[in-house]
């Protein structure tokens, strides 16, 4: 068994915890080299984004029995690639998606455009932990003068707040995972009215988000999945690849 993991996700890096406790032969692929900073010790990384072309020929360097795709649930051109990157190297594929934790009582929003639109509509001061990729939308005179965003400790997640125009004492820059308690800090050291997440579910600290936001006093605002997927959790993962089933 040779196993291509892309992930840097939180499922990601405990799958290929379990990998490697199990001595299964692993790659995995992360984006940044923050993200193999993150990655257990002793795990092969790939770093840096790849387009399609590319995915199919790092398929083809080794004898791979299966791909695994543990991206983040938001990552709707990845996945696109991966799957069919794997087609065209007829590797099965195995999705890792995380269940919803949706929330009832709060603001949903399509997509972020829909966010930063019905934030114009709600006072006071926003959380974003949407991360630095599309910070573009609230990005607008009115509204980038009242959110604080929460992104990685990284320089060029700093730089794009600032190049964007947040203000410099607005930027939190941190690595979670964050507790319940941390975030209700933060919401009420900076006087947050509404917190804006992504449904990332468990591992993406959802709960610990709402809960927070509810104890706070903070309006929600979720921005919903780009649609619905089909896959494995990790345990169901781990399950195949025991096993040695495609």
């Amino acid at each position: 068994m040779n196993i291509l993991l892309f992930g840097g996700t939180g499922e990601g890096r405990e799958l290929a915890q379990w990998l490697l406790d199990r001595h299964i032969p692993a790659l995995v692929c992360v984006a940044t080299e923050y993200g193999e900073t993150l990655l257990p010790s002793g795990a092969e990384a790939h770093v840096g984004r790849l387009d399609r072309g590319e995915m199919e020929r790092l398929m083809a360097a080794r004898p791979f029995t299966h791909v695994v795709d543990a991206t983040h649930p938001y990552a709707v051109e990845v996945t696109a690639n991966i799957k069919a990157a794997a087609e065209a190297a007829g590797l099965p594929r195995l999705r890792l998606v995380r269940m919803s934790d949706g929330e009832d009582g709060c603001h949903k929003a399509e997509n972020v455009a829909a966010a930063a639109e019905m934030l114009e509509g709600l006072p006071g001061n926003v959380l974003l932990t949407t991360g630095s990729k599309e910070l573009d939308a609230f990005a607008k005179p009115g509204l980038v003068e009242r959110c604080y965003p929460r992104v990685l400790p990284m320089v060029d997640s700093l730089t794009r707040c600032l190049e964007l125009g947040f203000p410099p004492r607005h930027i939190i820059c941190m690595q979670g995972p964050f507790s319940k308690e941390l975030n209700v800090a933060l919401l009420r050291q900076y006087d947050i009215k509404t917190l804006v997440t992504k449904d990332t579910g468990g591992y993406g600290g959802f709960r610990e988000k709402a809960e927070a936001a509810k104890e706070a006093g903070a309006a929600l605002l979720v921005v919903e999945r780009p649609g619905d997927e089909t896959g494995y959790t990790l345990e169901e993962i781990q399950e195949i690849l025991k096993e040695g089933r495609a």
